[in-house]
Protein backbone atom coordinates (compact mmCIF):
# COMPACT_ATOMS: atom_id res chain seq x y z
CA UNK A 1 0.00 0.00 0.00
CA UNK A 2 1.43 3.11 -0.94
CA UNK A 3 -0.19 6.82 0.09
CA UNK A 4 -0.05 9.94 -2.16
CA UNK A 5 -0.31 13.05 -0.01
CA UNK A 6 -1.09 16.55 -2.12
CA UNK A 7 -2.61 19.71 0.61
CA UNK A 8 -6.22 18.08 1.19
CA UNK A 9 -6.11 15.30 -1.04
CA UNK A 10 -4.88 11.80 -0.87
CA UNK A 11 -4.54 8.62 -3.06
CA UNK A 12 -3.85 5.05 -2.16
CA UNK A 13 -2.53 2.74 -4.44
CA UNK A 14 -3.06 -1.07 -3.74
CA UNK A 15 -4.69 -2.63 -0.36
CA UNK A 16 -2.95 -6.00 -0.07
CA UNK A 17 -2.32 -8.57 2.14
CA UNK A 18 0.51 -10.89 3.40
CA UNK A 19 0.50 -14.53 4.22
CA UNK A 20 1.46 -14.96 8.02
CA UNK A 21 5.08 -15.76 9.25
CA UNK A 22 6.55 -18.53 10.86
CA UNK A 23 6.50 -17.11 14.45
CA UNK A 24 2.94 -15.67 13.81
CA UNK A 25 1.08 -18.76 15.33
CA UNK A 26 -2.81 -19.09 14.79
CA UNK A 27 -2.77 -16.00 12.48
CA UNK A 28 -4.58 -16.63 9.20
CA UNK A 29 -3.56 -13.11 6.84
CA UNK A 30 -1.41 -10.21 7.76
CA UNK A 31 -3.01 -6.56 6.34
CA UNK A 32 -1.54 -3.01 6.52
CA UNK A 33 -2.25 -1.01 9.66
CA UNK A 34 -4.82 2.06 8.32
CA UNK A 35 -5.01 3.98 11.63
CA UNK A 36 -3.09 6.89 9.58
CA UNK A 37 -5.61 6.46 6.87
CA UNK A 38 -8.72 6.56 9.52
CA UNK A 39 -7.57 9.94 11.25
CA UNK A 40 -7.83 11.57 7.80
CA UNK A 41 -10.60 9.76 6.05
CA UNK A 42 -11.80 13.32 4.60
CA UNK A 43 -8.88 13.71 2.22
CA UNK A 44 -8.94 10.52 0.94
CA UNK A 45 -10.28 10.53 -2.95
CA UNK A 46 -9.67 7.06 -4.29
CA UNK A 47 -7.56 3.47 -3.86
CA UNK A 48 -6.33 2.53 -7.15
CA UNK A 49 -5.17 -1.02 -7.94
CA UNK A 50 -3.36 -2.27 -10.19
CA UNK A 51 -3.78 -5.85 -10.70
CA UNK A 52 -5.66 -8.72 -8.92
CA UNK A 53 -3.26 -10.88 -6.44
CA UNK A 54 -4.24 -11.60 -3.35
CA UNK A 55 -0.49 -9.00 -2.44
CA UNK A 56 -2.66 -6.32 -4.07
CA UNK A 57 -6.12 -6.68 -3.30
CA UNK A 58 -6.46 -8.78 -0.24
CA UNK A 59 -6.25 -6.60 2.49
CA UNK A 60 -9.53 -4.35 0.17
CA UNK A 61 -12.41 -5.93 2.47
CA UNK A 62 -11.05 -4.82 5.82
CA UNK A 63 -9.77 -1.25 4.88
CA UNK A 64 -13.50 -0.94 3.02
CA UNK A 65 -15.06 -1.54 6.12
CA UNK A 66 -13.32 1.73 7.89
CA UNK A 67 -13.14 3.56 4.74
CA UNK A 68 -15.71 3.34 2.15
CA UNK A 69 -14.05 5.38 -0.35
CA UNK A 70 -13.92 4.73 -4.00
CA UNK A 71 -12.08 1.97 -5.66
CA UNK A 72 -10.86 2.06 -9.41
CA UNK A 73 -8.96 -1.03 -11.10
CA UNK A 74 -9.24 -2.66 -14.66
CA UNK A 75 -12.18 -4.73 -15.52
CA UNK A 76 -10.96 -7.72 -13.73
CA UNK A 77 -9.24 -6.90 -11.19
CA UNK A 78 -12.68 -5.29 -9.89
CA UNK A 79 -14.18 -8.75 -10.89
CA UNK A 80 -11.92 -10.80 -8.40
CA UNK A 81 -12.28 -7.90 -5.96
CA UNK A 82 -16.16 -8.43 -6.30
CA UNK A 83 -15.70 -12.26 -5.37
CA UNK A 84 -14.00 -11.11 -2.31
CA UNK A 85 -16.47 -8.37 -1.06
CA UNK A 86 -19.46 -10.65 -1.73
CA UNK A 87 -17.92 -13.00 0.84
CA UNK A 88 -17.20 -10.48 3.25
CA UNK A 89 -20.69 -8.68 2.62
CA UNK A 90 -19.42 -5.17 1.16
CA UNK A 91 -20.16 -5.68 -2.48
CA UNK A 92 -23.78 -3.33 -1.90
CA UNK A 93 -22.41 -0.50 -0.59
CA UNK A 94 -18.55 -0.12 -2.55
CA UNK A 95 -17.76 2.42 -5.05
CA UNK A 96 -16.59 0.17 -7.61
CA UNK A 97 -15.21 1.96 -10.65
CA UNK A 98 -13.93 0.38 -14.09
CA UNK A 99 -10.52 1.96 -15.70
CA UNK A 100 -8.74 1.27 -19.20
CA UNK A 101 -6.20 2.64 -21.01
CA UNK A 102 -7.92 5.40 -21.62
CA UNK A 103 -9.40 6.61 -18.50
CA UNK A 104 -8.28 9.95 -16.85
CA UNK A 105 -9.35 9.99 -12.90
CA UNK A 106 -9.43 13.37 -11.47
CA UNK A 107 -9.27 12.68 -7.47
CA UNK A 108 -8.44 15.64 -6.15
CA UNK A 109 -5.23 17.78 -7.01
CA UNK A 110 -4.15 14.22 -8.96
CA UNK A 111 -5.04 12.87 -12.17
CA UNK A 112 -4.82 9.37 -12.48
CA UNK A 113 -4.27 7.24 -16.09
CA UNK A 114 -2.88 4.06 -16.06
CA UNK A 115 -0.33 1.71 -18.75
CA UNK A 116 -0.62 -1.61 -18.82
CA UNK A 117 2.31 -4.29 -18.44
CA UNK A 118 3.19 -7.96 -18.56
CA UNK A 119 2.58 -10.01 -15.31
CA UNK A 120 1.33 -13.47 -14.42
CA UNK A 121 -2.75 -12.21 -14.08
CA UNK A 122 -4.67 -10.38 -17.18
CA UNK A 123 -5.28 -6.72 -16.77
CA UNK A 124 -2.37 -5.82 -14.72
CA UNK A 125 -0.95 -1.78 -14.88
CA UNK A 126 0.84 0.52 -13.06
CA UNK A 127 -0.21 4.23 -12.90
CA UNK A 128 1.05 8.30 -14.17
CA UNK A 129 0.08 9.98 -11.40
CA UNK A 130 0.27 13.75 -12.44
CA UNK A 131 0.92 16.18 -9.25
CA UNK A 132 1.38 19.59 -8.93
CA UNK A 133 4.82 19.26 -7.99
CA UNK A 134 5.11 16.69 -11.36
CA UNK A 135 4.26 13.36 -13.03
CA UNK A 136 4.65 10.02 -11.00
CA UNK A 137 5.14 6.59 -12.52
CA UNK A 138 3.98 3.88 -10.24
CA UNK A 139 4.72 0.40 -11.79
CA UNK A 140 3.05 -2.40 -10.14
CA UNK A 141 4.25 -5.48 -10.10
CA UNK A 142 5.54 -5.61 -14.29
CA UNK A 143 8.09 -7.52 -16.82
CA UNK A 144 8.21 -7.07 -20.56
CA UNK A 145 6.81 -9.90 -22.46
CA UNK A 146 7.49 -10.10 -26.04
CA UNK A 147 5.02 -13.04 -26.53
CA UNK A 148 2.38 -12.51 -23.91
CA UNK A 149 -0.14 -15.21 -23.36
CA UNK A 150 -2.96 -12.95 -24.26
CA UNK A 151 -1.52 -10.69 -27.00
CA UNK A 152 -1.26 -7.53 -24.32
CA UNK A 153 2.13 -6.36 -24.42
CA UNK A 154 3.63 -3.36 -22.53
CA UNK A 155 2.21 -0.08 -23.48
CA UNK A 156 6.04 1.32 -24.17
CA UNK A 157 4.92 3.59 -25.74
CA UNK A 158 3.73 5.44 -23.10
CA UNK A 159 6.32 4.96 -20.90
CA UNK A 160 8.85 6.15 -22.93
CA UNK A 161 6.58 9.54 -23.79
CA UNK A 162 6.34 9.88 -19.85
CA UNK A 163 10.10 9.50 -20.38
CA UNK A 164 9.93 12.63 -22.89
CA UNK A 165 7.94 14.60 -20.82
CA UNK A 166 10.12 14.40 -18.14
CA UNK A 167 8.75 12.51 -15.13
CA UNK A 168 9.53 13.92 -11.36
CA UNK A 169 9.45 9.84 -9.72
CA UNK A 170 9.43 6.12 -10.39
CA UNK A 171 8.10 4.03 -8.16
CA UNK A 172 9.73 0.73 -9.04
CA UNK A 173 9.05 -2.89 -8.56
CA UNK A 174 12.08 -4.52 -7.09
CA UNK A 175 11.20 -8.04 -6.62
CA UNK A 176 13.75 -9.80 -9.09
CA UNK A 177 16.37 -6.93 -8.76
CA UNK A 178 18.98 -9.67 -7.86
CA UNK A 179 18.02 -12.08 -10.95
CA UNK A 180 20.18 -11.10 -13.89
CA UNK A 181 19.00 -10.57 -17.52
CA UNK A 182 15.52 -11.08 -18.62
CA UNK A 183 12.63 -13.19 -17.02
CA UNK A 184 11.48 -16.25 -19.81
CA UNK A 185 8.33 -15.19 -20.99
CA UNK A 186 4.97 -17.09 -19.87
CA UNK A 187 5.13 -19.12 -23.48
CA UNK A 188 8.02 -20.89 -21.87
CA UNK A 189 5.63 -22.44 -19.93
CA UNK A 190 3.66 -23.46 -21.90
CA UNK A 191 5.55 -25.71 -24.00
CA UNK A 192 6.38 -27.40 -21.08
CA UNK A 193 2.98 -28.21 -20.06
CA UNK A 194 2.01 -28.98 -23.47
CA UNK A 195 4.73 -31.70 -23.61
CA UNK A 196 3.57 -32.74 -19.93
CA UNK A 197 0.33 -33.44 -21.15
CA UNK A 198 1.25 -34.84 -24.66
CA UNK A 199 3.42 -37.68 -22.61
CA UNK A 200 0.78 -38.62 -19.95
CA UNK A 201 -0.63 -41.79 -20.08
CA UNK A 202 -2.86 -41.43 -17.00
CA UNK A 203 -4.94 -38.24 -15.35
CA UNK A 204 -2.89 -34.92 -15.52
CA UNK A 205 -3.24 -32.91 -12.64
CA UNK A 206 -1.76 -29.87 -12.11
CA UNK A 207 -1.30 -27.19 -9.76
CA UNK A 208 -0.42 -23.14 -9.58
CA UNK A 209 -1.61 -20.18 -7.90
CA UNK A 210 -5.67 -19.52 -8.38
CA UNK A 211 -4.54 -16.21 -9.36
CA UNK A 212 -2.22 -16.83 -12.31
CA UNK A 213 -4.64 -16.99 -14.85
CA UNK A 214 -1.82 -16.97 -17.72
CA UNK A 215 -0.86 -20.09 -16.45
CA UNK A 216 -4.39 -21.57 -16.22
CA UNK A 217 -5.72 -20.30 -19.90
CA UNK A 218 -2.19 -22.11 -21.18
CA UNK A 219 -3.40 -25.51 -18.93
CA UNK A 220 -6.76 -25.55 -20.44
CA UNK A 221 -5.20 -24.84 -24.06
CA UNK A 222 -3.20 -28.36 -23.37
CA UNK A 223 -5.91 -29.81 -22.25
CA UNK A 224 -8.17 -29.18 -25.15
CA UNK A 225 -5.35 -29.73 -27.73
CA UNK A 226 -5.00 -33.01 -26.81
CA UNK A 227 -8.60 -33.99 -26.18
CA UNK A 228 -8.94 -33.84 -22.49
CA UNK A 229 -11.22 -32.83 -20.15
CA UNK A 230 -10.33 -30.14 -17.38
CA UNK A 231 -12.11 -30.08 -13.76
CA UNK A 232 -11.48 -27.09 -11.42
CA UNK A 233 -11.21 -28.26 -7.68
CA UNK A 234 -10.51 -25.48 -4.82
CA UNK A 235 -12.71 -22.72 -3.90
CA UNK A 236 -10.33 -20.18 -4.96
CA UNK A 237 -9.59 -21.32 -8.31
CA UNK A 238 -12.84 -22.37 -8.99
CA UNK A 239 -14.23 -18.35 -8.18
CA UNK A 240 -11.36 -16.73 -10.45
CA UNK A 241 -11.80 -19.33 -13.17
CA UNK A 242 -15.37 -18.57 -13.55
CA UNK A 243 -15.27 -14.68 -12.88
CA UNK A 244 -12.20 -14.77 -15.89
CA UNK A 245 -14.74 -16.65 -18.51
CA UNK A 246 -17.84 -14.43 -17.85
CA UNK A 247 -15.11 -11.26 -18.47
CA UNK A 248 -13.76 -12.76 -21.53
CA UNK A 249 -10.02 -13.29 -19.88
CA UNK A 250 -10.13 -17.24 -20.12
CA UNK A 251 -11.26 -18.72 -22.83
CA UNK A 252 -12.16 -22.41 -23.20
CA UNK A 253 -15.30 -24.82 -25.19
CA UNK A 254 -17.97 -24.67 -23.67
CA UNK A 255 -17.90 -28.90 -23.59
CA UNK A 256 -14.00 -28.56 -22.06
CA UNK A 257 -15.12 -27.30 -18.38
CA UNK A 258 -16.53 -30.39 -16.24
CA UNK A 259 -18.00 -30.61 -12.94
CA UNK A 260 -15.34 -32.23 -9.98
CA UNK A 261 -17.97 -34.45 -9.10
CA UNK A 262 -18.04 -36.41 -12.97
CA UNK A 263 -14.22 -37.34 -12.68
CA UNK A 264 -14.46 -40.57 -11.64
CA UNK A 265 -16.52 -41.16 -15.27
CA UNK A 266 -13.84 -39.98 -17.11
CA UNK A 267 -11.11 -41.90 -18.77
CA UNK A 268 -7.65 -40.88 -16.87
CA UNK A 269 -6.10 -40.48 -20.04
CA UNK A 270 -8.81 -38.23 -21.47
CA UNK A 271 -8.88 -35.59 -18.16
CA UNK A 272 -7.14 -32.70 -16.61
CA UNK A 273 -7.25 -31.69 -12.84
CA UNK A 274 -6.60 -28.19 -11.80
CA UNK A 275 -5.88 -27.43 -8.34
CA UNK A 276 -4.86 -25.09 -5.67
CA UNK A 277 -2.37 -26.38 -3.39
CA UNK A 278 0.74 -25.44 -5.46
CA UNK A 279 2.65 -24.16 -1.75
CA UNK A 280 1.50 -27.17 0.37
CA UNK A 281 -0.75 -25.04 2.15
CA UNK A 282 -2.17 -27.53 5.04
CA UNK A 283 -5.84 -27.18 3.74
CA UNK A 284 -5.61 -26.70 -0.04
CA UNK A 285 -7.22 -29.35 -2.78
CA UNK A 286 -3.61 -30.52 -3.88
CA UNK A 287 -2.57 -31.17 0.12
CA UNK A 288 -5.50 -32.89 0.78
CA UNK A 289 -5.88 -35.16 -2.15
CA UNK A 290 -1.37 -36.21 -1.33
CA UNK A 291 -3.39 -36.85 2.20
CA UNK A 292 -6.05 -38.99 0.40
CA UNK A 293 -8.72 -36.63 2.57
CA UNK A 294 -10.09 -35.02 -0.42
CA UNK A 295 -14.06 -35.91 -0.18
CA UNK A 296 -14.01 -35.95 -4.23
CA UNK A 297 -10.41 -36.96 -5.86
CA UNK A 298 -7.52 -39.12 -4.67
CA UNK A 299 -4.08 -39.56 -6.02
CA UNK A 300 -3.96 -43.24 -7.80
CA UNK A 301 -0.69 -44.66 -9.38
CA UNK A 302 -0.14 -43.42 -12.71
CA UNK A 303 -1.50 -39.94 -12.21
CA UNK A 304 1.04 -37.25 -13.24
CA UNK A 305 0.89 -34.15 -10.67
CA UNK A 306 2.61 -30.62 -11.74
CA UNK A 307 3.45 -28.26 -9.60
CA UNK A 308 3.47 -25.27 -11.84
CA UNK A 309 5.01 -22.96 -9.57
CA UNK A 310 8.16 -22.16 -6.98
CA UNK A 311 7.70 -21.83 -3.38
CA UNK A 312 8.02 -18.35 -1.84
CA UNK A 313 10.18 -18.24 0.42
CA UNK A 314 8.86 -19.62 3.75
CA UNK A 315 7.23 -22.51 1.91
CA UNK A 316 9.70 -24.76 1.29
CA UNK A 317 9.09 -27.02 3.71
CA UNK A 318 5.29 -27.43 3.20
CA UNK A 319 5.78 -28.16 -0.40
CA UNK A 320 8.34 -30.79 0.38
CA UNK A 321 6.16 -32.41 2.40
CA UNK A 322 3.07 -32.62 0.13
CA UNK A 323 5.59 -33.95 -2.76
CA UNK A 324 6.73 -36.84 -0.33
CA UNK A 325 3.01 -37.53 0.36
CA UNK A 326 2.17 -37.31 -3.44
CA UNK A 327 5.11 -39.94 -4.11
CA UNK A 328 3.91 -41.94 -1.71
CA UNK A 329 0.99 -42.36 -3.23
CA UNK A 330 2.14 -43.34 -6.62
CA UNK A 331 1.98 -40.11 -8.29
CA UNK A 332 4.85 -38.89 -11.16
CA UNK A 333 5.49 -35.55 -9.22
CA UNK A 334 6.76 -33.06 -11.78
CA UNK A 335 7.75 -29.90 -9.24
CA UNK A 336 10.94 -28.58 -11.05
CA UNK A 337 11.13 -26.23 -14.62
CA UNK A 338 7.46 -25.51 -14.82
CA UNK A 339 7.50 -21.60 -13.73
CA UNK A 340 8.46 -19.00 -14.88
CA UNK A 341 8.47 -15.40 -12.85
CA UNK A 342 5.62 -12.38 -13.46
CA UNK A 343 8.44 -9.69 -11.98
CA UNK A 344 11.20 -7.97 -14.40
CA UNK A 345 14.84 -9.21 -14.39
CA UNK A 346 17.44 -6.56 -14.03
CA UNK A 347 17.87 -5.83 -17.43
CA UNK A 348 14.16 -5.09 -17.62
CA UNK A 349 14.23 -3.39 -14.76
CA UNK A 350 16.76 -1.00 -16.44
CA UNK A 351 14.73 -0.95 -19.31
CA UNK A 352 12.39 0.91 -16.82
CA UNK A 353 14.37 2.90 -15.70
CA UNK A 354 15.82 4.10 -19.00
CA UNK A 355 12.24 4.78 -20.84
CA UNK A 356 10.84 6.89 -17.61
CA UNK A 357 13.95 8.58 -17.19
CA UNK A 358 13.06 9.76 -13.60
CA UNK A 359 14.85 12.32 -11.65
CA UNK A 360 14.34 10.76 -8.53
CA UNK A 361 13.81 6.73 -7.37
CA UNK A 362 12.04 4.68 -4.82
CA UNK A 363 12.46 1.33 -5.26
CA UNK A 364 9.77 -0.64 -3.45
CA UNK A 365 8.05 -4.44 -3.76
CA UNK A 366 10.35 -7.25 -2.35
CA UNK A 367 13.04 -7.67 0.61
CA UNK A 368 15.56 -4.80 1.43
CA UNK A 369 18.15 -6.25 -0.32
CA UNK A 370 16.54 -6.41 -3.50
CA UNK A 371 15.59 -2.97 -3.10
CA UNK A 372 19.33 -1.94 -2.71
CA UNK A 373 20.09 -3.89 -5.67
CA UNK A 374 17.37 -1.70 -7.67
CA UNK A 375 19.66 1.03 -6.32
CA UNK A 376 22.42 0.29 -7.66
CA UNK A 377 21.28 -0.46 -11.05
CA UNK A 378 19.25 2.44 -11.03
CA UNK A 379 22.89 4.22 -10.80
CA UNK A 380 24.11 2.31 -13.74
CA UNK A 381 21.42 3.97 -15.63
CA UNK A 382 22.18 7.65 -14.94
CA UNK A 383 19.98 8.38 -11.56
CA UNK A 384 21.85 10.47 -9.40
CA UNK A 385 22.57 8.14 -5.67
CA UNK A 386 20.97 11.28 -3.56
CA UNK A 387 17.90 11.00 -6.24
CA UNK A 388 16.78 7.09 -4.48
CA UNK A 389 15.17 6.62 -1.60
CA UNK A 390 15.04 3.28 0.21
CA UNK A 391 11.97 3.42 2.33
CA UNK A 392 10.62 1.44 5.38
CA UNK A 393 7.04 1.22 6.73
CA UNK A 394 5.54 4.71 6.96
CA UNK A 395 8.71 6.77 6.04
CA UNK A 396 7.45 10.06 3.86
CA UNK A 397 9.31 10.94 1.10
CA UNK A 398 8.81 14.63 0.52
CA UNK A 399 8.80 16.35 -3.20
CA UNK A 400 9.04 20.07 -3.69
CA UNK A 401 10.31 22.59 -6.24
CA UNK A 402 12.13 19.66 -8.00
CA UNK A 403 13.68 18.70 -4.49
CA UNK A 404 13.18 16.06 -2.03
CA UNK A 405 14.18 14.81 0.94
CA UNK A 406 12.49 12.16 3.57
CA UNK A 407 10.28 13.83 5.77
CA UNK A 408 9.68 11.81 8.86
CA UNK A 409 7.62 8.50 9.59
CA UNK A 410 3.52 8.09 9.85
CA UNK A 411 2.01 5.35 11.66
CA UNK A 412 1.97 2.28 9.71
CA UNK A 413 3.07 -1.15 10.29
CA UNK A 414 0.47 -4.54 10.21
CA UNK A 415 -2.86 -5.54 11.67
CA UNK A 416 -3.03 -9.31 12.40
CA UNK A 417 -6.11 -11.20 11.32
CA UNK A 418 -7.29 -14.32 13.59
CA UNK A 419 -10.61 -15.84 12.52
CA UNK A 420 -12.83 -12.99 12.98
CA UNK A 421 -10.74 -10.95 14.80
CA UNK A 422 -9.03 -7.75 13.53
CA UNK A 423 -5.70 -6.03 15.01
CA UNK A 424 -6.82 -7.99 18.54
CA UNK A 425 -3.97 -10.00 18.33
CA UNK A 426 -0.78 -8.61 19.04
CA UNK A 427 2.68 -9.20 20.40
CA UNK A 428 1.69 -10.17 24.00
CA UNK A 429 -0.91 -12.55 22.42
CA UNK A 430 1.43 -14.07 20.52
CA UNK A 431 4.74 -14.06 22.86
CA UNK A 432 1.91 -16.12 24.94
CA UNK A 433 1.34 -18.57 21.92
CA UNK A 434 5.01 -19.45 21.21
CA UNK A 435 5.50 -20.04 25.03
CA UNK A 436 1.95 -22.62 25.12
CA UNK A 437 3.17 -24.40 21.81
CA UNK A 438 6.89 -24.73 23.53
CA UNK A 439 6.18 -25.68 26.95
CA UNK A 440 2.73 -26.26 27.64
CA UNK A 441 0.29 -24.86 30.30
CA UNK A 442 -0.38 -25.79 33.91
CA UNK A 443 -3.17 -24.55 35.66
CA UNK A 444 -3.17 -24.79 39.92
CA UNK A 445 -6.84 -24.58 41.58
CA UNK A 446 -7.07 -23.97 45.02
CA UNK A 447 -10.23 -23.16 47.25
CA UNK A 448 -9.41 -20.84 50.69
CA UNK A 449 -11.51 -20.27 53.23
CA UNK A 450 -13.02 -16.74 53.58
CA UNK A 451 -12.76 -16.64 57.33
CA UNK A 452 -9.80 -18.12 58.04
CA UNK A 453 -7.45 -18.38 54.87
CA UNK A 454 -6.94 -21.78 55.26
CA UNK A 455 -7.25 -24.26 52.08
CA UNK A 456 -10.50 -26.06 51.49
CA UNK A 457 -9.83 -27.55 48.94
CA UNK A 458 -7.29 -28.61 46.23
CA UNK A 459 -4.92 -28.00 45.12
CA UNK A 460 -6.05 -29.62 42.37
CA UNK A 461 -3.02 -29.43 39.18
CA UNK A 462 -4.49 -29.52 35.72
CA UNK A 463 -1.64 -30.37 32.61
CA UNK A 464 -1.83 -29.36 28.97
CA UNK A 465 1.20 -29.65 26.54
CA UNK A 466 3.63 -30.26 29.94
CA UNK A 467 3.62 -33.53 30.50
CA UNK A 468 1.55 -36.76 30.06
CA UNK A 469 -0.27 -36.78 33.27
CA UNK A 470 -0.24 -40.41 33.59
CA UNK A 471 3.56 -40.73 33.28
CA UNK A 472 4.28 -37.82 35.47
CA UNK A 473 2.05 -38.71 38.57
CA UNK A 474 5.10 -38.70 40.95
CA UNK A 475 6.18 -34.62 39.62
CA UNK A 476 2.48 -33.19 39.78
CA UNK A 477 2.16 -34.79 43.31
CA UNK A 478 5.03 -33.00 44.13
CA UNK A 479 3.71 -30.13 42.63
CA UNK A 480 0.98 -30.38 44.11
CA UNK A 481 2.50 -30.75 48.01
CA UNK A 482 4.67 -27.66 47.06
CA UNK A 483 1.66 -25.54 46.36
CA UNK A 484 -0.25 -26.57 50.00
CA UNK A 485 3.05 -25.79 51.58
CA UNK A 486 3.75 -22.21 49.93
CA UNK A 487 -0.25 -20.95 50.44
CA UNK A 488 -0.02 -22.30 54.05
CA UNK A 489 3.43 -20.24 54.95
CA UNK A 490 1.79 -17.02 53.40
CA UNK A 491 -1.43 -17.76 55.30
CA UNK A 492 0.75 -18.28 58.55
CA UNK A 493 2.46 -14.97 57.67
CA UNK A 494 -1.00 -13.16 57.43
CA UNK A 495 -0.51 -12.64 53.92
CA UNK A 496 -4.06 -12.26 51.97
CA UNK A 497 -3.80 -10.02 49.10
CA UNK A 498 -4.70 -12.60 45.96
CA UNK A 499 -1.75 -11.28 43.68
CA UNK A 500 0.91 -11.94 46.28
CA UNK A 501 -0.55 -15.33 46.71
CA UNK A 502 -0.90 -15.97 43.02
CA UNK A 503 2.70 -14.55 42.23
CA UNK A 504 4.29 -16.58 45.31
CA UNK A 505 2.67 -19.93 43.33
CA UNK A 506 3.75 -19.38 40.45
CA UNK A 507 7.66 -18.54 41.45
CA UNK A 508 7.82 -21.39 43.16
CA UNK A 509 6.86 -23.58 41.28
CA UNK A 510 8.37 -22.01 38.41
CA UNK A 511 11.75 -22.94 40.18
CA UNK A 512 10.59 -26.26 40.90
CA UNK A 513 9.25 -27.29 37.56
CA UNK A 514 12.40 -25.64 36.18
CA UNK A 515 14.57 -27.79 38.47
CA UNK A 516 12.98 -31.14 37.91
CA UNK A 517 12.36 -30.58 33.46
CA UNK A 518 13.71 -28.24 32.48
CA UNK A 519 10.93 -26.81 30.86
CA UNK A 520 8.88 -23.23 31.58
CA UNK A 521 5.79 -23.97 31.36
CA UNK A 522 2.79 -21.10 31.08
CA UNK A 523 1.69 -21.58 35.17
CA UNK A 524 -1.77 -20.04 35.74
CA UNK A 525 -3.18 -20.13 39.39
CA UNK A 526 -6.79 -19.55 40.30
CA UNK A 527 -7.78 -18.91 43.53
CA UNK A 528 -11.13 -19.20 44.76
CA UNK A 529 -13.16 -18.13 48.38
CA UNK A 530 -15.78 -19.82 49.89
Amino acid sequence: MTLYWYGNDMIVVDAGLKFPEEDMLGIDIVIPDITFLVENREKIRGIFLTHGHEDHIGGLPYILRELNVPVYGTRLTLGLVENKLREHGLLDTAKLNVMDGRSNIQAGVFQVSLFYVNHSIPDTTGFAIETPEGLVVHTGDFKFDQTPVDGRQADIHKLAAFGARGVLALVGDSTNAERPGYTPSELTVGEKINEIVANATGRVIMSTFASNIHRLQLMIRAAEQHGRKVAVVGRSMVNNIQTSLQLGYLEALPETIIDADDVNRIDPEKLVILSTGSQGEPMSALTRMARAAHRKIEIMPGDTVVLASSPIPGNEKYVARTIDQLFRAGANVIYRGVHASGHGSQEELKWMLSLVKPKFFLPVHGEFRMQRTHANLAMEVGVEEENIFITELGDVVEFENGRARLGGKVPAGTVMIDGLGVGDVGNIVLRDRKLLSQDGILVVVVTLSKATGHILSGPDIISRGFVYVRESEALLDEANKLVESTLIKLVTDNVSEWSSLKTAVRDSLGRYLFEQTRRRPMILPIIMEA
